[in-house]
């Protein structure tokens, strides 16, 4: 879930085709250098398999030359737990203020 257009990605190649989207979005608008600085968590509730975590963020990027410093966003995961370690199953990115 993101503030760009589609809004929502699914199903296994969801993360690659943000990250795609995300590029296609900077170049259009003239935004680079992304850089996410994560809190530590506000609420963490970990049950088995399951994880639920919110923290607070910074994004920092540039865009078009210019340094642009978003603060006070939140960062919001849902993790699963698979045999080889924690997976992202769904985030939520709450943009703070410029």
């Amino acid at each position: 879930l993101d503030g760009m257009a589609p809004h929502t990605w699914r199903g296994p190649s969801a993360a690659a085709d943000w990250y795609r989207d995300v590029l296609i979005e900077g170049e259009a608008v003239g935004a680079a250098g992304y850089q996410v600085t994560v809190g530590s968590p506000w609420h963490d509730d970990i049950h088995g398999d399951s994880a639920y975590v919110v923290a607070p963020a910074t994004m920092t990027f540039e865009l078009n030359g210019a340094p642009i410093r978003q603060s006070g966003a939140v960062f919001t995961v849902a993790l699963c737990k698979q045999p080889d370690g924690w997976r992202i199953a769904a985030w939520a990115w709450a943009k703070g203020s410029q």
